[in-house]
């Protein structure tokens, strides 16, 4: 007998007294001693040592082994008279323990018809502040009117974990699971049949910065393993985990594993409102209709009758492009409240601590213990919704008041006229997203392509008119400056690949490096012929700083190009150049810290992505790998932008330009960190967001994009003031819903003391436990 207290042998006579004598099994249960068989069993634990390990095992994770080791060690510490060994005994007990008390908190055992008569998901825990139909919900609630429907909306969080992956040990035939999709894990024979109609499904190409980081899921290797992880879908506001809502993942993040559990949580619900989150959610959704349709052709909830809303979580949300940054945020959409969308992150970090046990399991066994600490996690959240809800309340109570009286001040400050417009243009955007986003700038800062366009297109008018300042029939002034900067562009590439050249670089290496380097070398020489036609000195200034072809020894990527910016006020020229060359330097500036701060946003994620999901050498080389990728870009924009701008700073001098300073500072190291970065050695109260962050990106004549900035910030204003005043509607809804919630659960549990549906198969001893 396994107890608190050790492992004990311990003679025992079963009474055999009668003909209504009970079966051993039965007459060990009703000594609070489960057995390990039903079959002469010769081994039993008692119930307290079941409970204790049960609840050790959801609170601190304790693995069944170490809990039979402390048990051994309880008995004789000394190993001088170790006790039998009872450990695959106590691990088949456990597994069946948990099994029967999901069962018997479902109300299984109240149903005359056995466990055949279980529903897909009945054994879960349901989240009580979540819409669930005739349970919580209030009278007419159907029928609300559309500006007050949100409060009735259901919100749904949509994520992989992959370190609960599993081994491809044993079988489903030789290891099935007892809670064949009674609870959160799907039945798996219907899952399987399913995924097998997927084989040849193709998965969309990204359109977004973010795929960059999901598709090192993919790194992760397959050799061995069964499943690379789950895949899951939780109550977005609660993180309590939905019925029939986890499955096992076979070869990373597929859109066919994730919409199969999506239709499952939604599946058979009355929703008038619904909210996904997924940190794919801007690729994920874009087919998401017609893949729905093939699974369910009778799938209506994406058919334009319930409004759905697609967007990311707030935490992943900077990684995407800027589009997706202002379409899929969670603080810019009405009706979300102040959701964040990451409750599955703070679910799986209560998972995470089994994944080295359970990665070793059977299928059976593995989907059967995370059904249970999955359950035990809800059953935790529901007993602590009252407090959390409350704590919630106070706090979004607060912060409404401070945020409508800062958006009111704000208001105040800025003319009628502009104020009735944005409201106009933010609540028609609001009512159809197709609309132009007023959260997005319309004043674009300039590009070297749209620059060069807009000079193209001058000096076509130059030429109608007979105005042509070209000296040159095939090369104009703005291509001839066009092409110098982009060999500058050439020249830092090149003088980046002779860098990364060592001792042991490979023929092949230095061949390549050699041929660019030679091609450059001809470019260079071919454009000096049409400078020198353009700016004539150029030749003198060659020949005195000793960089011309005959002088050798000198590498292309260090040859000065002598444009304008170069030239200063060491030779005479036509300033016309320099404000050909001022415009495109511009625009180079502009492009260049988009490029920086794009590349910054993903390298920020695949910093957490690799965190968060990568272990093994093998998966941290190839993800550290795909790292260094992108800091060489962020390396490589920020040199670019040093180099338009110490050419801006020559050329302002000599064309009288002020004031763009401001506009483009100087670009320190420190500078170049993402946008929730902190500057190192500064601490969190103290740190300040990177200037590249918070330039209003007005370029020449900046009304426009000035009137951009204010729009964008009453919109942002609006939006935190709005956003809080529904948290605290929605939590006031949440709070309604629990208590009818747990009225519909008392009646519940009063109608399963009922024992008229039993028939003849009931007895007194049954009758009474069935009303107890």
């Amino acid at each position: 007998i396994l107890d608190n207290k050790g492992i004990f042998s311990v003679g025992l006579d079963f009474c055999a007294c009668g003909q209504g004598t009970q079966s051993r099994p039965l007459q060990l249960l009703r000594a609070r001693l489960f057995p390990a068989t039903t079959s002469n069993p010769q081994s039993a634990a008692t119930f307290r040592v079941l409970e204790t390990l049960e609840i050790l095992s959801y609170t601190s994770k304790v693995l069944v082994f170490e809990f039979y080791q402390a048990l051994s060690r309880s008995t004789d510490n000394t190993k001088m008279k170790q006790p039998p060994d009872r450990y695959p005994q106590l691990l088949r007990m456990i597994r069946q323990w948990r099994y029967l008390k999901l069962l018997k908190r479902a109300g299984c055992g109240h149903n005359p018809e056995g466990i055949a008569a279980i529903q897909p998901g009945e054994c879960a825990v349901l989240c009580p502040a979540c819409p669930q139909g005739d349970k919580n919900m209030p009278a007419g609630w159907r029928n609300v009117p559309r500006s007050e429907r949100y409060v009735h909306s259901l919100f749904l969080a949509i994520d992989a974990n992959f370190r609960l992956r599993r081994k491809d040990v044993s079988s489903d035939k030789a290891d099935p699971s007892l809670s064949r999709g009674y609870s959160y894990f799907v039945e798996e024979g219907e899952y399987k049949e399913y995924l097998r109609t997927c084989d040849k499904q193709p998965e969309s190409k990204s359109t977004c910065s973010r795929h960059d980081a999901v598709n090192l899921a993919s790194s992760k290797s397959n050799r061995g393993v069964a499943a690379t992880g789950v895949g899951a879908v939780v109550c977005a506001r609660h993180g309590m985990k939905l019925p029939n809502a986890v499955a096992d993942l076979q070869y990373g993040e597929r859109y066919c594993n994730m919409d199969y559990i999506f239709y499952k949580s939604v599946q058979g619900k009355e929703i008038v409102e619904l909210v996904v989150s997924y940190d794919i959610v801007c690729q994920w959704s874009v087919h998401l209709k017609k893949r729905m349709l093939a699974l369910d052709h009778t799938f209506d909830i994406l058919n334009g009758v319930v409004s759905v809303k697609f967007l990311v979580p707030k935490f992943h949300l900077p990684a995407h492009v800027a589009a997706c940054r202002t379409k899929f945020s969670f603080n810019l959409t009405k009706g979300v409240g102040r959701t964040d969308g990451e409750a599955p992150e703070r679910v799986w970090s209560e998972a995470d601590p089994l994944a080295p046990s359970t990665k070793e399991m059977g299928p059976g066994s593995r989907r059967d213990t995370l059904d249970f600490h999955f359950g035990d996690s809800n059953w935790r959240k529901f007993t602590g919704l009252g407090v959390t809800l409350m704590r919630r309340l106070k706090a979004a109570a607060a912060d409404m008041t401070e945020y409508a009286i800062s958006h009111q001040d704000l208001e105040a400050s800025l003319p009628d006229a502009s104020l009735s417009l944005w409201r106009e243009e933010l609540d028609a955007w609001e009512d159809d997203p197709s609309l132009r986003n007023p959260f997005e700038v319309v004043s674009k800062t300039p590009t070297q392509a749209s620059v060069r366009r807009e000079l193209s297109e001058a000096e076509a008018r130059d030429l109608a008119t007979g105005n042509d300042a070209s000296l040159d029939e095939n090369v104009s002034p703005s291509v001839l400056i066009s092409a110098g900067i982009d060999l500058e562009a050439e020249q830092r590439v090149v003088k980046i690949g002779s860098g990364k050249l060592w001792d042991h670089s490979t023929d092949r290496q230095r061949s390549r490096l050699q041929i660019r380097t030679n091609a450059l070398q001809r470019r260079i020489e071919s454009w000096f012929k049409i400078l020198q036609i353009y700016i004539p000195p150029v030749t003198m200034l060659r020949q005195k700083s000793g960089m011309t072809q005959k002088s050798g020894g000198l590498k292309p990527e260090d040859t000065t190009l002598w444009l304008p910016s170069q030239i200063g006020e060491s030779a005479l020229f036509d300033k016309r150049l320099a404000e050909i060359e001022w415009k495109l330097r511009i625009g180079q500036a502009y492009e260049s810290l988009d490029e920086l701060r794009n590349n910054l946003r993903i390298r920020s994620h695949l910093f957490k992505f690799k965190d968060k999901f990568i272990r093994g050498q093998a998966s941290n080389t190839r993800a550290r790998n795909s790292i260094n990728l992108i800091q060489a870009r962020v390396d490589a924009a920020g040199e670019e932008y040093r180099a338009a701008r110490l050419a801006l700073v020559t050329l302002a001098r000599i064309l009288g330009k002020i004031g763009w300073q401001d506009r483009l500072p100087i670009l320190a190291d420190s500078d170049k960190r993402e946008i929730s970065e902190g500057e190192f050695g500064i601490s969190d109260g103290k740190q300040k967001m990177s200037w590249i962050w918070k330039s209003l990106d007005v370029a020449e004549g900046g009304d426009n994009n000035l009137r951009d900035a204010l729009r964008i910030e009453w919109c942002k204003s609006r939006a935190r003031a709005m956003r809080f005043r529904e948290e605290v509607e929605l939590l006031l809804e949440e709070m309604r819903r629990v208590q009818r919630f747990l009225a519909w659960q008392e009646e519940f549990w009063a109608g399963k003391g009922d024992v008229s549906t039993w028939g003849d198969s009931i007895y007194p001893m049954r009758a009474e436990g069935l009303k107890a």
